[in-house]
């Protein structure tokens, strides 16, 4: 790489991480005194969009105008730290998101998803993660709007992991549609194992909407599993990196009647 090119990737990409932790931090001040969850979505949604702007990614979105205006369940694949945040910038505020435990950990972010009504996750204790899932089926069931990226991590190389199957048995249990959506973009601009973020275009697509499922159908999440995994594959163009050996597989979260193939 040209040295020029390369100290103008470093200044932005510093810069970018010098505007996530001042807004971050504005985004914390700002919501902490408002009682309204929804209130403080508001607040973190604009900021999000901000970022977005300043950081100068160009984004664009098709379909969103299909969301449908009752509860349901949002599913997209995972490329990047990115990712949340650009959703949560695009979905109203009525969504709730479903994230790894381990952001719990992470200094601000875990206070402030905590603030934003966000459920977590464990994606290794196996009893852990039922009694996650039996919480996260209770919010679907009361009626409340997901976001979930089903293949709960992502990777440098270009490709869809597997999906587990909570966000899948929570809206079967609960009879809301799913919605699979793809964002593109994310991955070139931060991926995994490179520190700063580099100029980029992102892209958001809503591909459809699932029907709800019958509540006493056993194989409903599989269904809708399978069906979300290769919409989501044939739109990006992406492999199945299902067959792919990991260190650390993550459980698969397994609630009371729950199908587990």
């Amino acid at each position: 790489m040209k040295p020029l090119k390369t100290l103008f990737l470093t200044i932005y990409g510093s810069y970018c991480w010098v505007l996530f932790v001042v807004l971050s931090l504005c985004a914390v001040v700002f919501t902490l005194p408002v009682p309204s969850l929804h209130g403080r979505r508001h607040i973190t949604r604009a900021i999000a969009r901000c970022f977005l702007a300043l950081a100068g990614f160009r984004l664009k979105v098709n379909g969103l105008k299909d969301l449908p205006n009752e509860a349901c369940v949002v599913v997209a694949n995972h490329a990047s730290y990115l990712d949340g945040l650009v959703f949560h910038a695009l979905l109203p505020v009525r969504f709730a998101f479903i994230i790894k435990k381990e952001m719990v950990t992470v200094p601000l972010a875990g206070f402030l998803l905590r603030r934003l009504g966000s459920e977590f996750v464990d994606r290794f204790n196996r009893h852990r993660a039922a009694s996650d899932v039996r919480r996260v089926l209770r919010r679907a069931a009361s009626g409340e709007a997901l976001v979930c990226f089903p293949e709960g991590t992502f990777s440098s190389t270009p490709g869809i992991h597997k999906f587990h199957a909570g966000a899948f048995v929570a809206a079967a249990r609960a009879g809301l549609p799913i919605v699979p959506m793809t964002i593109r973009g994310t991955r070139e601009i931060l991926p995994d194992g490179r520190l700063l973020p580099w100029p980029g275009s992102i892209q958001v697509d809503l591909l459809c909407c699932l029907a709800a499922a019958e509540a006493d159908d056993p194989q409903a999440p599989i269904r809708l599993r399978q069906q979300s995994k290769q919409l989501i594959m044939s739109s990006l163009g992406e492999p199945d990196l299902d067959t792919l050996p990991t260190k650390r597989a993550p459980v698969e979260p397994a609630a009371a009647g729950t199908p587990t193939a």
